[in-house]
């Protein structure tokens, strides 16, 4: 029986510089950082006390960790598809900002409850809900 999310890809063209961000910027804890092959490096990063982890992943031509080392590329830069989770979004967007965040969609009430994006150092945007 599948229990829970482990894991979820996003593609970054720096490893350094993304472990960087989502650890300052964002003030994820680094979970893991261990060699994968050259040029590679399994990097999770999550928020403090979160089950689920984002990989820090630099597709090479050996192991795109796509269907292919262009598929893998072309999703730089795009929505990820998460949604991420805060209890004062108003707050959560202050600091992005103060850290140099860049804002994809200031918050805003919804039917669904407040809502808000940011796009990390390689413009891949999550989004932010309450």
């Amino acid at each position: 029986m599948l229990t829970r999310i482990g894991t979820v890809t996003v593609q970054v063209t720096d490893q350094d510089k993304a472990l960087e961000f989502y650890t300052s910027k964002l003030g994820f804890e680094k979970r893991q950082d261990s060699p994968m092959g050259p040029g590679q490096r399994w990097i999770e990063v999550a928020p403090r006390g979160a089950q689920t982890r984002v990989l820090l992943y630099k597709a090479t031509p050996q192991e795109p960790g796509d269907t292919s080392f262009e598929q893998a590329k072309r999703k730089i830069g795009q929505p990820t598809g998460m949604v991420m989770e805060t209890d004062s979004i108003l707050e959560t967007f202050a600091t992005l900002k103060a850290n140099g965040v860049t804002i994809v969609e200031e918050p805003k009430h919804q039917p669904y409850g407040w809502w808000g994006a940011f796009a990390d150092q390689d413009g891949n945007s999550y989004g932010v809900h309450q």
